[in-house]
Order: C-alpha cells, then structure tokens, then sequence
C-alpha cells in the first residue's frame, strides 16, 4: 500500500498473529532440540533424565543419540560452553554441521571427510558472539579431543569442560588439544584449588625477598650469576636466600621436579 497508514488493523492483526504462531512453532522446536541435546549429555555423564538416574551404557547412549538426530557410530567431538545459546548460535554458522546443544554442552559430529575446521570456524565466530552479548558477557568455549563410543565421548565431555575453565578474555575458545605448555595447562586447575596449592608450598616464604629471589632464579634457569645480576646482589646473598627458600619450602632446587613444584606454586599465586 502507497500510504503505511492506510492498512487495516484486522490485517495487521492477522499478519502480526501468522508470525507470531510461526515465531512459537520455532521456540517449541529448539526446546525439543535443546531437551533431547540435554538427555543425550545426561547419558555421557552417566545418567538418564528422570527422578531415578540409572547407569549409562551404549545402548543408552545409540537411542540418545538417534533421539538428537545425531548418527549412531563415527567419531563425535564434544564442546563445553558458558553459554548454551551463544554455543548453539555459534554451531549454526557451520554449513552442513550435526550437532545436538544441551543447556551449556554440545555434541559434534566430525565427518573424516569434510574439510570444515569446527575449531577454527568457532574461534572465527565467537568475537562476534561476544560482541551480541556486550561488554560484561562471559562468553568462553572449550572443544574436547574428537573421540568414538560412549568412554571416547565422556572423556571427550571432561576435556571439554577442562579446556572451558582455561579459557579466558584473551583465549575465549580453547580446544584441550592446543594446551601444549605448563602454564595453559594449569590455567584448567580451578582458582580455588590454585590458591591452596600456591599458599600451602610457598606460605612459609610470605611476600618479600625470598619469594622474588625464587622467581628470579627461576626465570634465570637457576644460575647464581644471573640472578645475582638480575636483582643487584652479591652471589653469595643469593645463595644464602636460595638455601633458605629450600629450607622453608622442604624442596631441593637441585632437582627437576623440586623446581616445578615450586615454579607451578608461584604461578598459582
């Protein structure tokens, strides 16, 4: 019509009725989705939905599977995510893609012969999702391992869930197979559990000059020199700190697994 103004409001009604209908059709379709995503997560972590949760076997997890529209067999890859929506939104980027999405976990089917990179194509998407969900969004994904069978996809679902407590502000999408050093893979450690470990192997040094000592020569792969250099001291000061730290901490810094459980500690600090 020329004039906007000039529509009949039954029409508008009417039209306003047809989408909304089509609108609650969509919603109750992605919850049904989203309820079958969620039993078939129920049965990787060892139980059914219901008021009585019962071991899950393979038969368990094939009818999950079929009840989520996923494909019996082949290799799967399980994702974590803070938010479910953001990680279903995310998954509906990638052409040709199965999947099923609970409340905050996904399942993906990896087919050996398409070429699509679901990492990449997530760690592509996601600064657009964070941009969606504003500043204050907590918006961090972590990928587990592609596994098989039901022991394949639960590891795969602790993988993902440890890569997820990895990630952060400058990482937001962490795949397990990408924690290659000592520090990312402690940055899965939970920060309460950190704490206690950092407090309970280096609470006996307090805040002062033997703990920055430590971490200077530690940094400095353990040369007296160096160290000595780095902090403006005389060696002898050095090793005379150094033996104290050892004393304090019960911990032999001549001995590799000594050095990491005290290097581990200060990162955990």
């Amino acid at each position: 019509m020329p004039d906007p103004d000039a529509a009949p409001p039954r029409v508008l009604h009417e039209i306003a009725e047809v989408l909304a209908q089509s609108r609650g059709g969509q919603t109750r379709r992605l919850a049904a989705e989203r309820l079958a995503g969620q039993e078939l997560i129920g049965v990787l972590e060892g139980t059914l939905a219901g008021p009585a949760p019962a071991p899950a076997d393979t038969g368990a997890l094939e009818e999950a599977l079929a009840g989520a529209g996923l494909p019996v067999g082949g290799a799967y890859r399980v994702m974590a995510s803070t938010s479910g929506d953001a990680l279903a939104e995310g998954l509906r980027h990638l052409e040709g893609a199965v999947y099923a999405v609970g409340r905050s976990v996904a399942v993906l089917r990896e087919d050996p012969a398409s070429e699509i990179d679901a990492a990449g194509a997530l760690r592509a998407v996601w600064p657009l999702l964070q941009q969606c969900g504003g500043p204050q969004a907590d918006l961090r994904l972590g990928i587990g391992a592609r596994a098989e069978g039901l022991e394949g996809l639960r590891a795969s679902l602790t993988q993902a869930r440890f890569a997820l407590t990895s990630a952060d502000g400058t990482v937001p999408v962490r795949g397990v197979e990408h924690l290659d050093t000592l520090e990312e893979l402690m940055a899965g450690i939970p920060p309460e559990v950190r704490s206690v470990y950092g407090a309970r192997t280096l609470g006996a040094l307090g805040d002062g000059m033997l703990r920055d000592t430590l971490e200077v020569f530690l940094a400095n792969n353990c040369s007296w020199a160096r160290t000595a250099e780095a902090l403006h001291l005389h060696v002898n000061t050095v090793h005379y700190r150094i033996e104290r730290v050892e004393v304090l901490t019960g911990r032999d810094l001549s001995r590799l697994d000594h050095k990491l459980d005290l290097y581990a500690a200060l990162r955990c600090g």
